[in-house]
């Protein structure tokens, strides 16, 4: 009976010891684990910061260019008939569109909606400028019915997205 209690009153301290040296290796392993994917975060947010922001500034100029009033004064003058002109403007924002698609890896979902919809609405304001006039008339033709369509319905299908990425760019970098 004395060897086992001579037994308890080694392996109980050794245990005891033992079990401290278990939590505090384990609770400094956990520390160094959180500073390292902290200073990971840190790197990535680093190297992911500039090309974010030049992700939202390549859209602002892809929305600004697609803007029917910008979109006119580019590309006037280039063809002679209001089909080719229409052609011509669908060629450049599919065009642009396809230049910054990949952007939408560093956009959120809402903001890259918002771009689409901008797009599809450019596309759709002139498509419906289109539809009442004579596919031989003169180019300068669309360009008055499209500006006269944006004014009479409101339309400004590069603004209301202009301001959301710039809204998020506001929220999320500054």
């Amino acid at each position: 009976m004395e060897l086992v209690a001579d037994l308890i009153k080694v392996l109980l301290p050794a245990g005891l010891v033992l079990w401290a040296m278990y939590l505090t290796v384990s609770s400094f392993i956990r520390k160094e684990i959180v500073e390292k994917e902290l200073n990971i975060k840190a790197e990535t947010t680093k190297t992911l910061l500039p090309i974010r922001l030049q992700a939202y500034e390549r859209m602002a100029l892809f929305l600004e260019r697609i803007s029917p009033n910008n979109l006119l004064i580019r590309l006037s003058g280039r063809v002679a008939t209001v089909a080719e002109f229409q052609q011509l403007m669908l060629a450049e924002i599919r065009e642009e569109f396809s230049h910054n698609l990949s952007q939408q890896v560093y956009m959120s979902d809402e903001a890259w909606l918002n771009i689409k919809n901008a797009m599809n609405e450019t596309v759709a304001l002139i498509n419906l400028s289109t539809k009442d006039l004579v596919p031989e008339a003169p180019a300068l033709e669309l360009s008055k019915r499209i500006l006269e369509v944006a004014i009479s319905k409101n339309i400004a299908p590069s603004d209301d997205a202009l301001k959301f990425i710039k809204q998020e760019m506001r929220d999320t970098f500054m």
